[in-house]
């Protein structure tokens, strides 16, 4: 039976579904605060942000780090409505303490079993991605890695694995996360924006999670995409963002569920 996981004032993993809507990378505050209004207004039950990120090239742009926590702690206190963000690394469990609801792993760190095991420490609920490589046995043994400190507080996602095919920037494996939410007691959210990589096939697959009886999305939503400093180029726009809540309304009263 799936457990659910209090995030702020929202329980996932049961009749709620979670829709988490932000920027990839948190660029500036006017920037933040601009999309985590939008987002609120429109439908988001959780905002997402990234303060500091894993790149592929060195020389794109990081995140900005600790100096973004005051914008973060203003988006919380202005929508009333939990922040997620990702953690690189377990120096920053401190430093993201009492500025997010939720600490999210990335593909990258899921098999970093000493962040694993420090996360296991903490008592703030984790979000915990599938590597984008990784086996669906070693996606639940990174979690076990997280339980075993203490921590039972896990959502896992799925974002994607990298595949022969190109035309999607990963493979979206909804089987894979249905599957996972079978086999643990965690519930289960699907990241189609980086599964995809393209802003007309997110709302589909959104659609298709919900259909399959999973517990939320993460999507990336710009107010000014082609000027987005990360990932611009698979966020929505806010009008996109607006037509997906429209679509995913009806869809899970149909199932029994709400936003």
């Amino acid at each position: 039976m799936t457990r659910t996981v209090p995030v702020g004032g929202v329980e996932v993993g049961g009749d709620r579904f979670l829709l988490v809507a932000g920027p990839c990378a948190i660029e500036s505050h006017d920037q933040l605060l601009t999309i985590a209004r939008e987002v609120g207004r429109r439908g988001a039950s959780a905002i997402r942000g990234g303060v500091f990120k894993m790149r592929t090239d060195p020389r794109s742009f990081q995140g900005l780090g600790p100096a973004a926590l005051p914008s973060v702690d203003q988006v919380r206190a202005e929508t009333g409505l939990p922040f997620i963000a990702e953690i690189t690394s377990p120096e920053q469990i401190e430093t993201f303490a009492g500025h997010v609801d939720v600490l999210q792993v990335g593909s990258r760190n899921m098999h970093n079993t000493a962040l694993l095991k420090e996360l296991g420490r903490a008592r703030t609920p984790i979000l915990l991605k599938r590597g984008l490589a990784a086996r669906l046995d070693e996606w639940l043994l990174a979690a076990e890695y997280i339980v075993a400190g203490g921590n039972e507080a896990i959502i896992l996602c799925e974002r994607g694995i990298r595949t022969f095919e190109t035309e999607t920037r990963n493979t979206l494996d909804l089987a894979g996360a249905v599957w996972a939410r079978q086999r643990s007691p965690f519930p289960v959210l699907v990241d189609p924006s980086h599964a995809t990589g393209q802003p007309d096939l997110v709302a589909p697959m959104c659609l298709a999670a919900a259909a399959a009886g999973l517990d939320g999305v993460m999507v990336e939503v710009h107010h000014e995409s082609f000027r987005a400093l990360s990932d611009g180029f698979q966020a929505l726009t806010l009008e996109k963002f607006s037509a997906l809540v429209a679509s995913l309304g009806p869809l899970l009263e149909t199932l029994g569920r709400r936003l």
